[in-house]
């Protein structure tokens, strides 16, 4: 049965990062990270059908240009309705084969998932995928999970989407035998929603005991569940910090009534970012970017409007706001450089939060 253990405190080797640099550190006493949500569906990247090419070259634009980390999400495909944007499909590249790509082109960021989707994957072959990923990338994983929200794409392939309470109570058994097979467990497994009779996963991950292990999402239950069985919780895409505030205050609830400290639950977000030396120049980003964003999305969202939410400002403006956010415990930003979640509007925008934001605060 599902036994709600807390997960273990880890000794893991993270490449991404320099130890002795003086960046921002968390009411943790962890260091502040950054890392760029990679362009990977249709229009995302300048309004552009995706390319592999494109994703590639932005993850070694990020990785040298001073950021941590970088992230794919989890959809057979989307649509921009949600956000204000057209309904019309949107072409996705798939989430694990794109990191495995992307562990072949870069030495140095560490690779997230931000979320895998739970119910596309049965558990034991995500521990499978993601302790050979861990050893292809020579220890760089991240495996974020989340429990799924775009209902269209559960109905085009036939899976149930099942109400969230479901779907959520469903992630948490799924992170557990996922956890517990990193760990090098021969695992006997019998909850409400999985049966696993002796699944192993061999050769294991090079992180050890295993990479960290993140759930995404906002709600109680989430917070729960990711209080019971997560190394991380993230929370994507912050508009107000001091919302963030609010669900970190219940995320602190959730690991007291689940007998763990707080502390011990790792903390990132996901932020739209666009800074600029100027207001001038960040005017000028903005509207570059409202060019390249499709049609809706922003319509009749003013520069000012704009500006006040996410991470937007001067550079001075932006570090201010990501030191509200180390001080509230949070140890890494997932960048969204764009109005879009893993929108790029142009590579000069990432070059430019890697330079100014990420190595020159020493985040990378």
């Amino acid at each position: 049965m599902l036994r709600g253990r807390s997960p273990k405190k880890r000794a893991v080797s993270q490449k991404a990062g320099n130890a002795g640099s003086s960046r921002p550190s968390t009411k943790r006493g962890c260091p502040m990270r950054l890392g760029l949500a990679l362009p990977h569906y249709d229009t995302s990247f300048a309004g552009r059908p995706v390319e592999w090419s494109a994703v590639a070259r932005m993850a070694g634009l990020a990785e040298r240009s001073g950021f941590s980390s970088v992230w794919v999400s989890d959809h057979l495909f989307l649509d921009w309705g949600k956000y204000g944007g057209p309904s019309t499909t949107q072409g996705a590249l798939e989430c694990w084969t794109t990191l495995s790509g992307l562990a072949a082109v870069t030495d140095r960021v560490r690779l997230g998932s931000l979320t895998l989707c739970n119910d596309l994957r049965n558990p034991a072959l995500v521990a499978k995928m993601a302790a050979t990923l861990d050893l292809l990338s020579g220890g760089r994983l991240d495996l974020g999970m989340g429990a799924g929200w775009y209902e269209p794409e559960f109905r085009a392939a036939g899976i149930p989407f099942d109400p969230p309470g479901v779907r959520i109570r469903r992630l948490g058994e799924a992170a557990e035998i996922v956890t517990r097979l990193l760990e090098g467990e021969e695992l006997i497994f019998k909850g409400r929603y999985y049966t696993i009779d002796g699944a192993v996963t061999r050769p294991g991950p090079a992180q050890q005991p295993r990479p960290p292990l993140w759930i995404g999402g906002k709600g109680d239950l989430l917070l729960k569940t990711a209080a019971r069985v997560a190394d991380g919780w993230n929370y994507s895409w912050i508009g107000s910090i001091d919302e963030y505030l609010r669900r970190a205050a219940a995320a602190d609830r959730a690991c007291e009534a689940a007998g763990r400290p707080p502390e011990s639950l790792r903390r990132s977000v996901g932020a739209y970012m666009l800074a600029g030396r100027t207001e001038a120049e960040l005017r000028s980003r903005f509207d570059r970017l409202v060019e390249r964003t499709p049609e809706g999305v922003v319509a009749g969202v003013s520069f000012d409007e704009y500006r006040r939410g996410g991470l937007i400002g001067t550079v001075g403006e932006v570090l201010d706001r990501i030191g509200r956010l180390a001080e509230a415990g949070v140890e890494e930003i997932v960048a969204g450089v764009g109005v879009l979640p893993f929108q790029v509007a142009d590579q000069e925008d990432v070059g430019f939060v890697g330079t100014e934001i990420a190595a020159a605060a020493g985040l990378g």
